[in-house]
């Protein structure tokens, strides 16, 4: 049966995939890291020969997204082109690469009695990821379950179906060749809103973990609803701060990078925090090259004093994640005053200070409470591949399990193996 048949029931369809993630996340559990690994491989391979045509279907989903009045951020976010989908093959690679977590001893000790416990990786066991307009989420986060020896279930947007379920058929190819469960990974193919709500239900318990990547309303109808727990960031509202003992070459360009690279992404810069012991001096070549770069400027009353053409930023702004290329720009009084700007507005994403002064940076390091922090770098280094992870399924900013960019080893839990002679508790 297919969501298209006139019987389809949408509620025995979900539950049907939940039993049969369940079923094959044991079986994934014990599989050897030879045959998940010869698995990406596979896809990376299916994927690169099929790119002309995968390459098709995303055309006709940009189009109608474009026709149905879709911003320009949400459709670069859905666009692929051959260096994308070489960044897709790439990933695949890259995770096939990384060491398999499962099995891996994360500490041990011997108690006096003589029992040897030790802390292994598992499997979470069955993972929801529920995503909007990116396709490649759809790669990233099948490769990263499968790796970590998970089942997984996949959500897409129904504005970029076709191209997620052209890409989806090349991983569950890939499956099958190299003897893993036919079910590891499967696709929701339904675009019925209901749908996530069956997962957010937890499909009779056979769901252990819901990822969810998207928009504000999506992230917030996964808190709010989800019966499984749920990894995850509500917002991206992230700061780069300029010291006054900043190298202002850098500083320009790290504020470019970190607010135009992509003003789409996440972990896009939402506001800039400037020493007020230097705007003077920095504010005219930063704004020049935002400028250049097409970015709208808004000010607090110290920016604005300097350069009236800048928009006054109301207090809304500092809470705004614009995901377009707007900034919101404030003077701070040093270290102290960027902390404490951070502290009030920040999301938990990400933070960067540009300084040439090492002790502020260590004073901001340590101070500011986010799940990714840097000193003389772009924002957008806030990515499970630029961190070294082989790809990510998102980006967590709660405290509890996971922060940062959500990678192979944070789809794993451990279990505790106890390893005795004979010892009875007394």
């Amino acid at each position: 049966m297919t969501h298209q048949d006139a019987n389809f029931s949408l509620s025995a369809y979900m539950a049907k995939l939940g039993v049969q993630a369940r079923s094959a996340a044991r079986g994934l559990a014990t599989a050897s890291a030879d045959r998940k690994n010869a698995a990406l491989l596979k896809a990376a391979e299916i994927i690169d020969a099929r790119k002309a045509a995968i390459l098709e279907v995303n055309h006709k989903d940009v189009a109608a997204a474009e026709a149905a009045g879709q911003k320009p951020s949400f459709v670069d976010r859905m666009a692929l082109d051959e260096k994308r989908i070489e960044g897709i093959c790439g990933a695949l690679r890259d995770v096939a690469a990384l060491d398999d977590p499962v099995g891996k001893v994360i500490s041990a000790w011997e108690r006096p009695n003589g029992l040897r416990i030790s802390r292994v990786r598992t499997p979470i066991g069955v993972i929801a990821v529920i995503y909007e307009s990116r396709p490649n989420v759809t790669v990233d986060a099948a490769a990263i379950a499968l790796k970590a020896g998970n089942a997984v279930i996949l959500r897409g947007g129904s504005e970029c179906i076709g191209t997620a379920k052209a890409l989806f058929d090349c991983f569950a190819e890939a499956l099958v060749e190299c003897g893993l469960p036919e079910h590891a990974a499967q696709f929701v193919e339904t675009t019925d809103r209901d749908a996530v709500g069956a997962m957010l239900s937890g499909l009779d318990g056979n769901i252990d973990l819901v990822v969810p990547r998207g928009g504000k309303s999506l992230v917030a109808r996964v808190q709010e609803e989800a019966r499984a727990p749920v990894l995850s960031h509500l917002d991206g509202i992230c700061h780069v701060y300029i010291d006054r003992d900043a190298d202002i070459k850098k500083a320009v360009a790290i504020a470019l990078n970190s607010k135009m690279r992509r003003p789409g992404i996440c972990g896009a810069a939402e506001t800039l925090l400037i020493d007020k012991e230097i705007l003077k001096d920095c504010w005219p070549r930063v704004a020049t090259a935002l400028r250049e770069a097409g970015c709208e400027l808004r000010g607090d009353e110290a920016v604005r004093l300097i350069d009236p053409s800048v928009t006054e930023a109301t207090e809304e702004d500092w809470r705004t994640e614009y995901l377009e290329p707007i900034l919101s720009v404030a003077a701070v009084d040093g270290v102290e005053g960027a902390v404490a700007h951070i502290a009030n507005y920040s999301s938990g994403h990400t933070e960067s200070i540009v300084t040439e002064n090492g002790k502020a940076a260590e004073r901001f390091l340590s101070a500011v409470d986010s799940a990714i922090v840097l000193h003389n770098a772009s924002t957008q280094f806030a990515d499970g591949g630029e961190f070294g992870l082989g790809a990510e399924i998102g980006i967590a900013t709660g405290r509890l399990h996971a922060r940062g960019p959500v990678g192979v080893e944070e789809l794993t839990t451990y279990k505790n193996v106890v390893r005795g002679d004979g010892q009875t508790r007394p």
